[in-house]
């Protein structure tokens, strides 16, 4: 039996550790956080974020091989793995501001893990970290007068919020990043790859250098973006000319050189990892003076921020030029469907700017509304659960997360209830955008016509 640490009990370590035990239920599972009202909620029935699946499988291993604690230190000296799954996030003082990642948390747990560990340990990266971070693990852990040895190896984390459980039950790859050609090096690697045997198969389970693996999460975010950001940039070329941005996404994604996955056009992108992992990939293209690398991808953030302001323009436009005192409802404020998720999420920023226009803003989703009176806190915002209570007397919807719920409405019922003219603005194109014309609304989809006499 080994016994498997995660330290972080957020959004990546939480999930990442159930599945864990439920796959290696001879291997004691135990997550840690300095929040203790976090760790409370793990022992509860109402876990501190949601993602389908999530429920049952904490209900069948909790108790059983996977445990949540407050208790750090004696965590640490126990365990024979551990997971390091704590924030990075952008920093905001100092060298690097508002682009390199912020190691504080990442450096404060290397330096508990070392101060802590009684024995041998095998440290693993699954926070997204900027490459080559673990050269300031390893120095720090195994500085010369450590009478322990660490091996330290990145396995990071690909998961997408509302499909993690499956992502992690069904990964597409595992990857492993090791640095020492040693015997402890190999050993090391041959344990965490065994963990992942018992249910991932060996072809998906590859191995490289552990710089490779430390970019290789940047990268792979960075190139997810992009094409996000590529294919609004098309919609607003489709709003033009009329073009239908749904079909022109459908052929280019049947190129089978380019594929069909992220080219759903949208508002933006949200989401606590792109524009965080596109900052630090620019700081790290500058820091080794690659500027005309770290300008292209810096473009990527700056047409996904031109992606929000265009919409929160064509509202404005599509309104008369003032929307002052008019009530505008936002369908959804977590930056995906089944998610609780509000990190980044478009509805933040496109609030903020019906705000400074004086609109009446409400908010309503199923699953985010707790984040987003944290989000907007002191803000004139009101919020509601029921989507049918959100909409009467509105002049307006706009549609930020893709939640079923917002495809199955009754509109009619909307309708009756809404100011006249009653404008939709579809953020994430997944309404009926004809039969609401046919109803009555104005309808202005993304890259797509609009269903609207006024635009006639």
């Amino acid at each position: 039996m080994l016994n498997i640490l995660g330290i972080g009990a957020g959004y990546v370590g939480g999930p990442t550790m159930a599945v864990i035990a439920d796959k290696c239920p001879e291997h004691k599972v135990t997550v840690v956080d300095i929040n203790a009202e976090k760790i409370a909620a793990w022992n509860s029935d109402h876990l501190p974020i949601f993602e389908p699946g999530l429920d049952a499988l904490i209900e069948r291993v909790r108790g059983r091989n996977l445990f949540f604690s407050t208790e750090i230190d004696e965590e640490i000296r126990k365990a024979d793995l551990i997971f390091v799954s704590v924030n990075t996030p952008t920093k905001t003082y100092g060298q690097g501001a508002g682009l390199a990642a912020d190691l504080m948390y990442w450096e404060k747990t290397a330096r508990q893990i070392r101060a802590n560990a009684t024995g041998p340990k095998i440290v693993i990266e699954k926070s997204t970290v900027p490459v080559r971070t673990a050269v300031a693990m390893e120095r720090i852990l195994n500085e010369k007068d450590s009478p322990i040895h660490f091996d330290v190896l990145s396995c990071p984390e690909f998961l997408a919020e509302g499909t993690a459980i499956r992502d992690l039950e069904v990964p597409d790859r595992v990857l492993i990043g090791g640095r020492h050609d040693t015997d402890s090096g190999r050993e090391a690697m041959k344990k965490l790859s065994d963990i992942f045997r018992h249910w991932v198969p060996e072809e998906r389970i590859i191995h490289s250098n552990i710089w490779s693996a430390e970019l290789s999460k940047l990268a792979s975010n960075a190139f997810l973006a992009q094409r996000v950001s590529s294919i609004n940039a098309i919609s607003a070329i489709c709003e033009k000319t009329e073009a239908d941005i749904n079909e022109v996404s459908r052929a280019i994604g049947l190129d089978q050189r380019i594929g069909p996955h992220f080219l759903k056009s949208s508002v933006g992108f949200g989401g606590s990892c792109f524009k965080k992992d596109l900052l630090n990939l620019v700081y790290l293209c500058q820091f080794y003076g690659l500027e005309e690398a770290a300008e292209y991808w810096m473009w990527v953030v700056k047409f996904n921020d031109h992606q929000m302001n265009r919409f929160v323009d064509r509202i404005l436009k599509k309104m008369f030029n003032t929307i002052n005192g008019k009530r505008i409802v936002l369908f959804g404020f977590a930056f995906k469907a089944n998610t609780g998720d509000t990190r980044e999420s478009p509805a933040i920023y496109v609030t903020k700017r019906l705000l400074e226009e004086r609109a009446e803003v409400v908010v309503t989703d199923p699953r985010a509304l707790d984040n987003a009176r944290r989000d907007l806190e002191g803000m004139p915002v009101t919020f509601a659960e029921d989507p049918y209570e959100a909409v009467r007397g509105a002049h307006a919807i706009a549609v930020m997360t893709e939640w079923d719920l917002y495809r199955d409405l009754d509109y009619q019922r909307i309708y009756d209830v809404m100011e006249k003219p009653a404008f939709v603005f579809d953020g994430r194109n997944i309404l009926d955008h004809k039969g609401l014309y046919e109803m009555g609304y104005h309808v202005f989809p993304i890259g797509k016509k609009a269903l609207s006499h006024f635009d006639r």
